[in-house]
Order: structure tokens, then sequence, then C-alpha cells
């Protein structure tokens, strides 16, 4: 057996480091303009959106939606006051409306739709009140907290004919529209196996945030804040730290996975849960006194397909996705996307016939290479293709195309029922772990099962 390593193997492996790498072809990916200003947008035509949950995520949602050409926030609810402020601040209105209580939200006419960022275990009672209220919403993921939750929301956006928009924003953006141009025109072939890896190196990384140090029981309304979770004494870390605690998050799951899955399923075009979940992983740096496992390594079965995901608190790596078939493959990191080819043909005699004695070794030579004689300078040429584009976690295009779903009425990039499946899969990753044993879904009862 060879030692060396194949020329076209070393190549890909230096054309990955490098963008600029000679053999590599680069393109440049544009978004829509939907953020220049052009005509001014006329009362009847703009979105009025109620901002609901102002924390880390929601502030950045609430800035980039009013960012959007034509679309308003009109009031915002939190049950912390402190983000009272910090709304009208983002919104540059002072006198913009809040409230603890986001029903007020849902029951105000002037509002066509909702963009809520509140912790997992919220997710299911904000989206079903705001369809039965007649309120389309773009949710934050993961989509649910439990696996029958999901199909609560998705049987609520269904019965009240509302859009539902997922905030898994790798749908929506210019490379993995690209990444599925390029599967569904064959580059790869059928893809054969699935890896998705993404980790993060430090305390923040971990959700160790610093809780407002002007939090107390009387500026945030904490019984509510539980909700359904056990009643426990007011505790600023839990509140900052939610991810943290399986009582109110879902982990690294929910919090990483979920966006690897969703790129997954618009890059393929699968829109299911998987059969099976097997989760290796543990608490192995943040001992802080979190339940949730701060290394979760998962190997899904999607219809036969091989799906492996490894997420760490505790190892910066960048994030990667890569769909593998006998045609070459696709690689998606933060900002670019790469197109491997591979010809899957051996370009000289097999290493196999060392086993051969000669003469038979030099017989089986010359014939190989007659049978495959290329004259010089008319050999194949294999150009890996690289695609730069925004983040592929994009968030804008993703909101933009939720607003516009609320004005068109037409199908949003991620809605209840692609989210429910990336959430699903998330939920058996966890339920995995913490039964320390292979779980299936069974798609008749909804249910998890060991």
């Amino acid at each position: 057996m060879k030692n060396t390593i194949p020329r076209r193997r070393f190549l890909q492996s230096a054309a990955i480091g490098a963008a600029g790498i000679a053999g590599a072809k680069a393109t440049i990916l544009n978004e829509p303009l939907f953020q220049e200003s052009g005509k001014p947008v006329s009362a009847s035509e703009r979105v009025r959106f109620g901002m609901i949950g102002v924390g880390m995520q929601g502030s950045g949602l609430l800035g980039n939606a009013i960012g959007l050409r034509g679309i308003e926030c009109v009031a915002a609810a939190d049950l912390y006051d402190g983000r009272h402020t910090l709304a009208q601040q983002i919104t540059g209105n002072s006198s913009l409306p809040t409230t603890r209580r986001y029903h007020e939200l849902l029951e105000r006419k002037d509002i066509d739709c909702i963009v809520a960022a509140v912790p997992d275990h919220w997710h299911m009672r904000v989206v079903v009140d705001a369809c039965n209220a007649g309120k389309d919403i773009y949710c934050e993921k993961p989509m649910s907290h439990t696996v029958a939750q999901g199909f609560e929301m998705v049987e609520a956006a269904r019965k009240n004919r509302r859009i539902v928009q997922i905030g898994s924003q790798r749908v929506s953006s210019a490379l993995c529209r690209k990444a599925n141009e390029l599967y569904r025109g064959g580059a790869i072939g059928d893809v054969e196996m699935v890896e998705l890896s993404l980790g993060r190196n430090s305390p923040t990384g971990a959700w160790e945030y610093p809780p407002p140090p002007d939090l107390s029981p009387q500026n945030l309304d904490w019984d509510t804040w539980l909700n359904d979770a056990p009643k426990i004494a007011f505790d600023p870390k839990r509140f900052a730290r939610w991810r943290c605690w399986k009582e109110y998050g879902t982990g690294v799951a929910g919090d990483l996975m979920v966006h690897l899955l969703s790129g997954m399923q618009a890059t393929l075009g699968w829109n299911e849960a998987p059969r099976s979940a097997t989760t290796l992983g543990g608490i192995f740096r943040f001992k802080d006194g979190r339940n949730m496992p701060d290394l979760q390594t998962v190997l899904f079965d999607y219809h036969g397909i091989p799906v492996y995901v490894r997420l760490s608190l505790a190892a910066e790596t960048s994030e990667l996705a890569r769909f593998m078939g006998p045609k070459g493959l696709l690689e998606a990191s933060e900002r670019e996307l790469r197109y491997l080819p591979q010809s899957g043909e051996d370009t000289e005699p097999s290493y196999y016939i060392s086993s051969f004695p000669q003469p038979m070794r030099g017989q089986y030579e010359s014939q190989w290479y007659a049978e495959h004689y290329v004259a010089p300078g008319k050999e194949p040429v294999e150009n890996d293709t690289v695609f730069h584009g925004d983040d592929w976690d994009d968030v804008r295009p993703h909101l933009w195309n939720f607003f516009q779903a609320v004005k068109s009425r037409k199908p949003v990039a991620e809605d209840a029922v692609f989210g429910n499946h990336a959430a699903i899969a998330c939920h058996m990753a966890n339920e995995s772990y913490f039964q320390k044993r292979t779980v299936y879904f069974d798609g008749e009862t909804h249910t998890v099962k060991a």
C-alpha cells in the first residue's frame, strides 16, 4: 500500500484552507437588494409587527427587522422591564408602547404579525396564542421544547391558516440556495453521508452570560417567566443562562445543532424527522450546575443515510456542513460554499498489483496504460469551485422572507412542519443522551421511543 498522499487529495486539503489557491474558481453570490431605500413605502404597504422578547437574540432580530424597507415595530413585550427601555433605544422611539403582557400585542388590530425570541419553554405558548389570535409569527429556533409541543404548534398554524416561520436562518441564505441548486443538479450524485460540526471555546460561547446587574423580582416577573417549569426561588443566573437547563432550554442541540440540521434539510430537500438517534456526550468543562451537556456527538439515521453531528463548548472549531456523494463533496462554512468534484476513477494502476509476481505485474501495467492513455497536455482538470456570500447563518433574508410572506400569503422558507422536523431531531438527540441508548421516532404516534 502507498504511504504517500495522492496528489488530488493533497490539493483538495490545501484548497480547504486557502480560498485563493490556484485551480479554485471563486464566485460571489449577491443577496437581493431588499434593504435599499428606493421609493417611500406607503402606510398601507408597510408591515407592522410586535416584538415579544427583547433579550440577546430578540434585540438583534428587532434591530435587523426595523432596518428592512417597509417594516415597522409598533410595540414590544418582555417580562424584564429593563428590556422595555432597550426596545425603545433600538427603535429610536422613546414612546414605543411596551408591556410585560404579550397578549396585549396579540389583541392590537394595528399589528400584522409577531416576531418572538423567548426561551424554548415559552415557544409553544406564544406561537399557539399568536395563531389563535389570527397573527402570523416568526419564532426563534428550536421550534419546540418537546416533541408533543411541536405537533400542537403545527396544528395551530394549520387550523388558523397562519404563517409561521422558524428562525434557523441558514435556509434563506444565498449560500444555502446555491448548495441546494448544486445538489439538485447532481453535482455530487445522491448523498451518501453528511457531517455537521461546530465548536466554541469560551464562557460566553457556553452561555455563561452575566445577568443584568439590576435584575430583581421587582423588575422581572419571575413566576410568570418560569411558565410550566418547576417553581423555584428567584435566580438571576437561570434567567440569563437558561440554555444550560433542560427545564427551560434544549442545550447545544437546540442552540447549535438545529441550525446545522435546518441547513442540511434545505440543502438536500429533506423535510422529515430522523428514524433514530444515538448520542454520546457529557459535561466536561462547564461544571456549573447545568444539566445539559457541553459536548454532544450524535449519529442520526435519515431514511438510511447516516448524519453525524459534533458539537462542543470546549474546543473552538469552525462551522462545517459536509455533504458527500460519489461525484464529490459540498462543504458549507460560515461565509463560503465549496464544491469539490471527484471523478471516482483510478488515475494510475491499482496498488494491489504489488502482490503480483513479475512479469504478471508488468503485463498488467502495460495493459492498464494502453487502455487509459492520455496524451500529455490533455489530462482532465477538476477545478474546485468556491462561492462566497453573506453569512450562512444570515438573519436578514430570513426575516425579509417572513415579512414578504405576511403580505403575499406565499409559503415561507421554514414553516412549522419544516421547523418541527428539525426540532424533533434535537429532542431525539437529547433523549438519547439522557437515556444513554439509541432512540427511535414513531411517526404514527408522534413519540420518541427507546
